[in-house]
């Protein structure tokens, strides 16, 4: 059994600061891709940043500047350190983990259950 877990999210001020986590547990033999994604009230979900496995991050052009991802290879968890937040920010942040299981050939996608980020005074 593999999970995805987020962690981070709240209320914050314009120009604010939060920093999201994301850990991945239970049976892994390895972890590719590790990626935030996120979802605003009526709109698509979107890619904010990834950063796969020995590879460098890519970032969304709205977040560039002022969002950075990070990885913890020892732990199995992604960051997400976003700084001058502005209210389009809002919206359900989402991890996504590309995790190939023990016994298993081949990796899959595992989600996150989200973690809700508003931004407003």
């Amino acid at each position: 059994q593999v999970q995805v877990v987020e962690s981070g999210g709240g209320l914050v001020q314009p120009g604010g600061s939060l920093r999201l986590s994301c850990a991945a547990s239970g049976s892994i033999f390895s972890i590719d891709a590790m990626a935030w994604y996120r979802q605003a009230p009526g709109k698509e979900r979107e890619l904010v940043a990834a950063m796969p496995s020995g590879s460098s991050a890519n970032y969304a052009d709205s977040v560039k500047g002022r969002f950075t991802i990070s990885r913890d290879n020892a732990k199995n968890t992604v960051y997400l350190q976003m700084n001058s937040l502005k209210p389009e920010d809002t919206a359900v942040y989402y991890c996504k983990a590309r995790i190939r299981p023990w016994r298993s050939w081949s990796g899959s996608d595992y989600w996150g259950q989200g973690t809700q980020v508003t931004v407003s005074s």
